[in-house]
């Protein structure tokens, strides 16, 4: 079947809207670093031009990852919308990290509903655990359009007690792996605190019980941290290194309630510094997203670049970007 027949099999039929068209400033140079440091576009705005052309004239980035534009969850837009932002990937001549796909980011069947399943949408989307088949029909050919075989998942909304189901969603997560590998893509399984795995500890035990080799970490020490885990040393320490495929970045405080809140990359508990010589020692070098989440200062294009730089000089300090 052809990738345009694929995704409109998918439902991905072409939308009506007005996209603008972005001209390029100066490109900031190219950033020297170890990792291939990306940003996920949405945090610093919808609009999808606009937060390319922050992403490379002024972080200097050659990658970015995908999840939201143009307000559509990415596994929304229609035909002229994919059009569209892969003719502004390619004019910016940008690598997608992996698609950032809402996969199993729903309740169990038969369980409880979780406190964190949302009344409404999760970022522009909201689908049911019986279109979860749908979802990864549609994440990869949509990972096949931009050009990257890796595409986001999760371990469904947290459950006060995951144990009475937990073979079943091992399972699950098996099947839906097998189905990947027939096409070539990769699952990176993100660690995320209202989901049954946010913990380095957890991302341990589900990546023993799913040994695919398409079946990869997405290790995000703030989501880690959400939870109550400190991320590095303890949490990285349980994490098998082979299996990182991807990391998120995003700094947290504990605020005096005693519950966590976010902060600009820097100016939180997390420490980066020693996480990223970790990394670099274990030998990873492949892609790694801001995701800024932090609000407190101001707009989101604002928060994003307050991260970013806070980003680069915790790299800096690292010996990971010149």
């Amino acid at each position: 079947m052809k990738r345009r027949e694929l995704l409109k099999k998918a439902g991905l039929a072409a939308g009506a809207m007005a996209i603008p068209k972005w001209t390029s400033a100066a490109r900031a140079p190219k950033l020297d670093c170890v990792f291939q440091l990306s940003v996920i576009t949405d945090e610093i705005s919808q609009d999808f031009g606009h937060a390319i052309e922050v992403a490379v004239n002024e972080f200097g980035l050659s990658n970015i990852e995908i999840r939201e534009l143009w307000q559509k969850n990415i596994l929304g837009l229609g035909d002229k919308e994919l059009a569209e932002a892969k003719r502004l990937v390619a004019k910016y001549d940008l690598r997608v990290t992996d698609i950032a796909s809402p996969l199993f980011k729903v309740d169990w069947p038969g369980a409880a509903k979780s406190k964190f399943s949302p009344t409404g949408s999760a970022y522009n989307a909201n689908f049911t655990f019986d279109q979860q088949d749908e979802v990864l029909e549609k994440s990869i050919a949509i990972a096949g359009f931009f050009g990257t075989n890796k595409v986001r998942m999760f371990d469904f909304w947290k459950l006060e007690d995951d144990k009475p189901y937990r073979d079943a969603m091992d399972a699950k997560i098996r099947e839906f792996c097998a189905k990947a590998a027939k096409k070539d893509v990769v699952l990176v399984l993100e660690n995320e605190y209202e989901c049954n795995t946010s913990t380095g500890a957890e991302s341990a035990r589900l990546l023993a019980a799913v040994p695919a080799k398409n079946f990869v970490l997405n290790w995000d020490p703030g989501n880690a941290a959400a939870d109550g885990e400190v991320p590095f040393p303890d949490g990285y320490a349980k994490i098998p290194k082979n299996r990182i495929g991807h990391v998120h970045l995003k700094d947290v405080i504990t605020k005096a309630d005693g519950k966590f809140g976010w902060a600009a990359m820097g100016q939180g508990k997390i420490a980066y510094v020693e996480q990223f010589k970790a990394l670099m020692k274990d030998g990873y070098r492949g892609t790694m997203s801001l995701e800024t989440h932090w609000s407190g200062g101001g707009t989101p294009e604002e928060c994003s670049r307050i991260s970013m730089a806070g980003t680069k000089d915790l790299l800096r300090k690292a010996g990971a970007l010149k």
